[in-house]
Order: C-alpha cells, then sequence, then structure tokens
C-alpha cells in the first residue's frame, strides 16, 4: 500500500506504551482488550456515550504551522503601558538552558530535598535577592502574581493584627487597578473592609488595622512615607507595600523605612510579560512574621554527613496539615519564573542591575526633559521610570500619532502615561518625541537630544536614594561571563532529577510527556512580548487561543463556559467557590455558608472553602475510602437552610471512581447546594465521563497536571474554572479587562487571563491529541496504574479499589506494617532515589502510604524498572523483618547514599558499597546520583536560615 498519505500520530509519542506493550499489559491483567478494561473501572451510569467532538488532529509539523498564524494575530507594538508589566531582555544563556531546557522545567515541587538540591539552591538565591532588595529578613520562595501577594500580606496582617477589633485596609487610592480589584475580592469573605483613601496620617483611625502602599505609586511618583510608617506602627497599624523590584536599585528598600510587609513581581527581572504571565511574584517581611508567611521557604539545615543542604522550611504542605485553619491556600509557586529570576540576578550582578536600573530612570528623564521642551506638562516632579504628560484635548491625536509608529502608552482622562524599561533605546526615546513633536506641529529636529543629556538632574528626592549595599553574596559576584554563568546554571541542573531522567509517579500530580512542540511558542516574541493590557485589537492571536481553547475544554469537561484567570490549581477552588456564592445571593441565599468536604480531600479544599468564608463540615468516608452516602445525606438535609456547597475529587483521592457520585450529586442539589469538582484526577476523566456529565456545577482544571503544562520545579500552573450555564454570569471580570458580564465576581488574579501564554501548551495538547487522542491517553493512563497494582500487589498492600478490584489512574501502597520493624514510609522514599527515582506521593491521602500514578506517558519498560525497583526495596525491608540485618544499620535507613559516601575510604555499614549504591543492574549503566545525604529536617527548621548564607554564618548556626 502507497504511504503517500501517511501522517505521523502525535498521540503516538505522546502515549508511552507501544502497541505490543499494551497487549503485554492487559495479558498480565487477563483482560481482552482496552475497552474491556475501561468497562470494569469506570461505572456504566457515568461513562460518556459519544466521542468528544473536537477538530480533527494536527501533526506536530501543521500544528506549529497553525500557531504560527495565531501568533501573527497578535500585533506587539512597544509598550509603554508599565502599570506593573515590562518588556525585558532575557539573556540567551538563561533562555536556552532554563526556560526552554526540560531538566528545569520537568521538575516537581522540591518534597524530595536530597533530589532537588539545584532548584533549592536557585530559590534560595531568589529569597536572597528579595531580601536584599527589598530590605526585609525573609522572603517566600515566590507567589502566584502581585495582586495575589497583596492580599496574602492583607490577609497575613489581618490574622496578626493587635486590635481584633479593627477590620478597615487603608489602601492608597494610587495602587495599581488589578490589585485593587484583588484586594476587594479576597477582603469580603472575612469582612475587611477596603477603605481607599490618601495615605495621611489623619486617616490612621482606630478601626485601621493595615495600610497599603504602592512603591513608586501606580502614577510613578515616588515619595517618603517613613513618617508615615513611623505613625502607623505608634497606633498598632502595620504597613504593607508594593514595590518594583528593579526601581529599588536605586530607591531606599521599604525595609529601611519600616514597612512590615512587602510584595511585587520579579517580571522585570528578565521574564517576558507574556500577555500577564506566568511570573514569580515575590512576599518579603520581618522574621517575626515567619511562621504566618504564606507559601513555601527555602531553607539550610545539613545532611547525614554534615554537609550543607537544603529543604522547604516550617510549612511544607501546609495547608494539608492544617486544613480549613490553614493560613493561606496556596500549595504552589511560580518555581520556574523564580529560578529565571534569581539567575538574572545571578548573571548581572548588584552592578550590573544598578546599571540597567539608572538606565532606565536616566531615559525618563531625558524623555522628560525633551518632551517638556515641546510644550507639554509633565506630573510628576519625582519618579523612577514613570512620566506623564497632561496633553488635554490632544489625547486623541496623540494616540493616534502614536499608533502610527507602534507605540502603546498608558491614556487615563487627557494623561498619558510613559513607562521606561529595559529595553528602551535611544532611539526609542527619538520616536517619542517624535510623536509628541508631529502632535504640536513641530519636528523631532526641534529637539536636540545629545544637547540634554549632559544636562539631566535627579528624578529620587536625595532622602529616598539608596545607599545600602545589595546582592553581596560570592554567588552574585562570579558568574558574568557566559561561560561561568553556563557552567554554574548545569552544576545546579545536575543536582536535580527531573522527567528528563526517569518517571515522577506522583499520585494526585499527574507528572506527564510535556511535549517539545507545545513548548515551542511560549518563546515566540509574538506571545512573549504582548502587555495583558495592550489594545484589543493587537490581541487577535491571543482571543482567538482563549477562544478555541474554551471551546475545546467545555466540551471535554461538559460544562458551558471556561474562565482563564485563576493561575493555580488552589485558586480555581476558591475562584469557583467564589462564583456559587455569588450564584447564591444572586437567589437571595446569600446566607447560604455551610461547604461540605470529605475526610479524604485535598487539604486545599478545606483551605480555599475557609478563604471563600464558608463553614466545613467534614463528611465520613467508609472502611472501602469511598464517601459514606448515609453520612452526606444526613449532614447535607442537617444542613439544607444554609448548605453551600459539596467539594468533592472524582476519580477519588484514593485513586477509585465511586459508584455513588451520581447519587451524591443530587443529593446536595436536592438540599439546595452546588457541587464543586476538584479536578486534580481529570486525566482519568478525559472523553470518558466528564464532570458535567457527572452532576457537578463547576470544576478547576489543573492544567500544569492533565493539560500538559510542566510544573516547573514548583510551578507555574493553571487553574481554569469550567462552569454550568447558571453560573456563566458570575465568572471573574477585571477591571482594566472585560472578561465576564456586569454579575461576574470581581478579579482573583492580577491578569485578565491568568498566565495567558502558557495557555499554548495546553493548546497544543488537544489540537495535536484530537478526540481519539485524548481518550486513548485516558485509556492508556488507567492501563499504566492498573498495571502496576497487579504487579506490585503481591508484595505491598493496596489500599481501595473499585467494584471489579480495578483502581483508576492511580493507587495506594500501604507501607504502615513496616514500623513494626522500624521501617517508615520515608525510608522507603529515600532508597527510591538510590533505584535512579523519585518517591510517590508520601503520606497523602493516607499517613504512612504511597500514592502512585504513573501517567500515559510511561512506557512498559519504564513502569518495569519502577516496579522492579519498589520490589527490590519490599526485599530489602524483607531481610529486616527476618533479622538478618539491623533496624537501624540498613540500606533503607542510611538512604540515599551519595557518591562521596560510596567512594570514601572509610566504610563501616552493614551491607557493601555495592548494594549501597547499584541494588540492580540497570543502575551500572545509567546512574543518578542524590547530592546530600538524608536531610536534616528538624535543624532546619530550629535555626531558620531562608537567604544564601555566609560561611561563618552557616558554621555559627
Amino acid at each position: 500500500m502507497s504511504n503517500v498519505y501517511y501522517q505521523e500520530k502525535f498521540q503516538d509519542r505522546h502515549n508511552g506504551p507501544r502497541a505490543a506493550q499494551v497487549e503485554e499489559m492487559l495479558g498480565f491483567l487477563g483482560v481482552g482488550s482496552l475497552d474491556e478494561l475501561i468497562e470494569q473501572t469506570v461505572p456504566a451510569q457515568i461513562r460518556a456515550k459519544k466521542a468528544l467532538n473536537l477538530p480533527a488532529a494536527l501533526g506536530e509539523v501543521a500544528y506549529l504551522e497553525k500557531v504560527a498564524q495565531i501568533a501573527e494575530k497578535n500585533k506587539v507594538f512597544k509598550s509603554y503601558i508599565g502599570q506593573g508589566y515590562f518588556d525585558v531582555i532575557l539573556p540567551g544563556v538563561i533562555q536556552r538552558n532554563v526556560f526552554e531546557n526540560p531538566g528545569w522545567y520537568t521538575q516537581y515541587t522540591p518534597y524530595q530535598a536530597e533530589i532537588a538540591q539545584g532548584r533549592l539552591q536557585a530559590l534560595l538565591n531568589f529569597q536572597t535577592v528579595v531580601c536584599d532588595f527589598t530590605g526585609l529578613e525573609i522572603a517566600n520562595a515566590s507567589l502566584l502574581d502581585e495582586a495575589t501577594a497583596a492580599a496574602e500580606g492583607m490577609f497575613m496582617l489581618y490574622s496578626a493584627r493587635k486590635n481584633k477589633d479593627a477590620h478597615a485596609f487603608l489602601v492608597s487610592p494610587n495602587v495599581y487597578p488589578q490589585t485593587l480589584d484583588v484586594l476587594q475580592t479576597r477582603a469580603v469573605p472575612f469582612g475587611v473592609e477596603i477603605r481607599v483613601a490618601d495615605i495621611n496620617e489623619a486617616n490612621l483611625s482606630d478601626d485601621v488595622f493595615a495600610a497599603f502602599i504602592q512603591y513608586p505609586a501606580a502614577d510613578g511618583t515616588v515619595a517618603d512615607y517613613k513618617n508615615f510608617t513611623a505613625a502607623a506602627h505608634a497606633k498598632n497599624i502595620t504597613v504593607c507595600v508594593a514595590a518594583d523590584l528593579m526601581s529599588l536599585a536605586l530607591l531606599t528598600p521599604p525595609g529601611e523605612w519600616g514597612a512590615d510587609v512587602v510584595v511585587g513581581n520579579s517580571q522585570r527581572f528578565g521574564v517576558p510579560m507574556g500577555f500577564g504571565g506566568p511570573h514569580a511574584a515575590f512576599f518579603a517581611t520581618k522574621d517575626a512574621y515567619k511562621r504566618n508567611i504564606p507559601g513555601r521557604i527555602i531553607g539550610v539545615t545539613s545532611d547525614s554527613n554534615g554537609e550543607y543542604a537544603l529543604r522547604m522550611a516550617l510549612q511544607t504542605r501546609e495547608q494539608h496539615i492544617r486544613r480549613d485553619k490553614a493560613s493561606s491556600n496556596i500549595c504552589t509557586a511560580q518555581a520556574l519564573l523564580a529560578i529565571m529570576a534569581s539567575f538574572y540576578a545571578v548573571y548581572h550582578g548588584p552592578q550590573g542591575i544598578k546599571n540597567i536600573a539608572s538606565r532606565i530612570n536616566d531615559l525618563a528623564k531625558l524623555a522628560d526633559k525633551a518632551i517638556q521642551s515641546l510644550g507639554y506638562e509633565q506630573l510628576n516632579s519625582t519618579y523612577f521610570d514613570t512620566l506623564r504628560f497632561n496633553v488635554g484635548k490632544e489625547v486623541d491625536g496623540l494616540k493616534s500619532e502614536a499608533l502610527n509608529h507602534e507605540l502603546n502608552f498608558y491614556y487615563n482622562e487627557g494623561i498619558v502615561g510613559i513607562s521606561i524599561d529595559e529595553t528602551t533605546t535611544f532611539a526609542d526615546i527619538q520616536t517619542i518625541v517624535k510623536v509628541f513633536a508631529k502632535v504640536k506641529g513641530k519636528h523631532q529636529s526641534d529637539v536636540d537630544l545629545e544637547s540634554l543629556v549632559d544636562s539631566l538632574t535627579s528624578s529620587i528626592p536625595s532622602e529616598l536614594e539608596r545607599v545600602s549595599s545589595y546582592l553581596t553574596h560570592p554567588i552574585f559576584n562570579t558568574y558574568h561571563s557566559e561561560h561561568e554563568m553556563l557552567r554554574y546554571i548545569k552544576s545546579l541542573e545536575a543536582k536535580d532529577l527531573s522527567l528528563c531522567h526517569s518517571m515522577i509517579p506522583l499520585g494526585s500530580c499527574t507528572m506527564k510527556l510535556n511535549a517539545t512542540t507545545e513548548m515551542v511558542p511560549v518563546t515566540w516574541a509574538r506571545f512573549g512580548g504582548l502587555h495583558p493590557f495592550a489594545p484589543a485589537d493587537q490581541t487577535s492571536g491571543y482571543m482567538q487561543l482563549v477562544s478555541e481553547l474554551n471551546d475545546w475544554l467545555s466540551e471535554i469537561t461538559g460544562f458551558a463556559k471556561m474562565s482563564f484567570q485563576p493561575n493555580s490549581g488552589a485558586q480555581g477552588e476558591y475562584a469557583g467557590l467564589m462564583v456559587i456564592d455569588a450564584y447564591q445571593k444572586s437567589r437571595g441565599e446569600g446566607h447560604r455558608n455551610i461547604c461540605l468536604i470529605p475526610a479524604s480531600a485535598h487539604g486545599t479544599n478545606p483551605a480555599s472553602a475557609s478563604m471563600a468564608g464558608l463553614k466545613v463540615v467534614v463528611v465520613k468516608t467508609d472502611e472501602k475510602g469511598n464517601i459514606d452516602v448515609a453520612d452526606l445525606k444526613a449532614k447535607a438535609e442537617e444542613h439544607a437552610a444554609n448548605l453551600n456547597s459539596l467539594m468533592v475529587t472524582y476519580p477519588s483521592t484514593h485513586g477509585v471512581f465511586e459508584e455513588t457520585i451520581i447519587e451524591i450529586c443530587n443529593i446536595i442539589h436536592e438540599n439546595g447546594g452546588q457541587v464543586y469538582m476538584d479536578g486534580a484526577n481529570m486525566n482519568a476523566q478525559v472523553g470518558l465521563t466528564s464532570p458535567g456529565l457527572i452532576g457537578a456545577d463547576v470544576c478547576h482544571l489543573n492544567l500544569h497536571k492533565t493539560f500538559c503544562i510542566p510544573h516547573g520545579g514548583g510551578g507555574p500552573g493553571m487553574g481554569p474554572i469550567g462552569v454550568a450555564a447558571h453560573l456563566v454570569p458570575f465568572l471573574p471580570n477585571h477591571k482594566v479587562v472585560e472578561v465576564s458580564g456586569a454579575e461576574g465576581i470581581s478579579a482573583v488574579s492580577a491578569a485578565p487571563f491568568g498566565s495567558a501564554s502558557i495557555l499554548l501548551i495546553s493548546h497544543g495538547y488537544i489540537a495535536m491529541m484530537g478526540s481519539e487522542g485524548l481518550t486513548t491517553a485516558t485509556k492508556t493512563a488507567i492501563l499504566n496504574a492498573n498495571y502496576i497494582k497487579a504487579r506490585l500487589e503481591g508484595h505491598y498492600p493496596v489500599l481501595y479499589a473499585g467494584a471489579n478490584g480495578r483502581c483508576a489512574h492511580e493507587m495506594i501502597l500501604d507501607c504502615r506494617g513496616f514500623k513494626n520493624v522500624g521501617i517508615e514510609v520515608a525510608d522507603i522514599a529515600k532508597r527510591l532515589m538510590d533505584y535512579g527515582f523519585h518517591a510517590p506521593t508520601v503520606s497523602f491521602p493516607v499517613a504512612g502510604t504511597l500514592m502512585v500514578e504513573p501517567t500515559e506517558s510511561e512506557s512498559k519498560p519504564e513502569l518495569d524498572r519502577f516496579c522492579d525497583a519498589l520490589i527490590a526495596i519490599r526485599q530489602e525491608i524483607a531481610a529486616v523483618e527476618a533479622g538478618e540485618v539491623g533496624q537501624t544499620d540498613n540500606v533503607l535507613k542510611n538512604a540515599p547514599h551519595t557518591a562521596a559516601v560510596v567512594i570514601d575510604d572509610e566504610w563501616n555499614r552493614s551491607y557493601s558499597r555495592q548494594v549501597a549504591a547499584y541494588p540492580l543492574p540497570y543502575l551500572k549503566v545509567n546512574k543518578f546520583w542524590p547530592s546530600v545525604g538524608r536531610v536534616n529536617d528538624s535543624q532546619g527548621d530550629r535555626t531558620l536560615i531562608c537567604s544564601c548564607p555566609s560561611i561563618e554564618e552557616y558554621a555559627e548556626a
């Protein structure tokens, strides 16, 4: 047969097992076909009756051609809009070796510190940058965006306020509108009053618990808040500041004039605008708040050999521990972007960054002087990078002329704002002057720019000029040549296990292939260079992308519409609950405040419900791990008058398709509530069933799980929500760009479409997989999970299964019985590192267990390699059980074994070096060495060091 019509299918590249391997696994499971396995796994009453209605799958070349055509519809004009987003120069050495490198973007969150020392060091560098620039003592490893970081600051200060009768948050009117929008959203559930008023002592009344300032202000002005902050503190009122990180190279840090919290966005440190994200927000505060700070903190400790080591400190998975009592529902960060920003600081160093900041400021001063010489009034007497010209009735002509030259300014009632950035050149200032001159009927040559350069005067008040040093650590003063920088990046990358090395079998986290073709367009300038507030006629490419993805995901979920604003799964949960609340209020039932949550739920569920102002009532699970329907019914009826919602994960957190899910949804609806489905396990639903079909009203999708956006070492993520038709009017709107109707809740993220640039990845995945490919992927994920279950259940007890003994896409291995001989589940996790694997999810959702999810991307040989490792470890445990080796000196308790330990002259352990390092033959061919021994968690918490320590500091600690 001729091959003239042959075309490779992307699904054959995405799905790991080859056809022959699928047959082998099916045979091992004792079923005749993949469809027979699905019939045994997915309850008949929820199975889809027809295939997904999606466009025909595109090949990789065809997709890149399509997305290139979409990119051409974006008009990337020179942006001077500012408002928290700036064009940047991403150094090529960082773009090629971090941003485009799967060795960095496919890593998981660094919960297993021993095989994550590279990204932990990069994130510690980020924290050091933030501490140094803000002048505060402690910083976290990034948050989602500036607006939500400000909201986290508000809530932290509200929770820690001394005057419990104070409920007003004093907000300067001169803050970014998107930040105010998010603050208002987050304030409502807690009864916080957002009081927009001038930042002066007269407004520091007794009912104010904290004040919020933008520095420089949203209009670009720079003011001294030292006296105001002192007056606030005298009344036990704290101060939160949103600061521009680049400006702090020249301005006095807020920490030095008394700020209690400083938040902002590190986007200016080499991260493209990307139509709004992803970018790493920062959050810094005083040491006194170290137990309250939201998000992750990277801290210094030592390993089992007494060597320097890093780990996540204090609050690891805090929301899973404290649930509805958690101080935040955050379980992610923007790690990859924080890492890029930290490398930007390393590459440029303190002098390089000061040069960049000074150049921005000098070009702003040059534009100021030149345009004023044309007869325009400039309103900012002090500024870092932003000018405001009062052009009055000439605004329309100026805007038209600017667009003719492909320039975007910020326009506000006859005022034209111009924000200078790192990419601005002397030639760009000439073009700007040309535009302003023409509107006045003058010519560019009427202004001699070069003669103005030597007459520039300071635009920063002398009392606000920075005198303190920053980035003094050797890390920021060593790697300034590209060769040195490349080697530094690679030295850290080599310490981290990623999907480049082996499968990462994390239950509930779905670490699947992030295909190169999906990733490529994210780096294109026509997607990366677009400002989120660019005029609508310049954003047609993104609008097509969002529209298509909306249609496809609505079809996949069975919902009416999506909102792409939430930029994490937990934020999707929060947004979905706020949408439900708005719907309940629209029906005159705003009193409904009870949220039912199964005991087995993700910890973010109760944390999100609490943040949405709901009271959590826990529903029991039965001995099989399923929701206790009788208990659910009783509690739904008991709280019927006030029932707001149920939060449910499907398949269950235990990895089972519960047969009663439709009945569960009906019970909630009959009692006046809405059903929120946690989309963490959508990888087992796509093409086989859907939240809409099951009966849910709203569901978030973890695009960084099911839809192939990479985890990036702990972020970026996207958590869009889909809703049934009756909830569509209440989807989040945005203060700057309208994305919903008048009834929509206020914004939940800084940008209208969240981290818009990475939507390209999910768009590519769906476009290239098509209906058949997506459905086959789901079936294959279920096959891979059941194959692992069948291979391991003779060695480890497997908790929970469906009616026919099948699991969904993940399963739980019970390791609690090994405690009898002193072996903990953590010992198994650490020993897996010696076999070259990242551990499955440890002690969630059941303490003392491993939750395994292989995904469809893994081939049978990789699944077998993983199973062989776990079986070998079980034999090592058996040796302890039999008394052949001691309970304290064995390969599990001493794991992981570093190369330095194995080759050391002294070896006094009860087992051989061979057993320690090469327990299975494949390791002799391809061995990943952990760079440190087992980390000392308690030491790191006792003495918290969360920025790059000097040798003296570390030795003293």
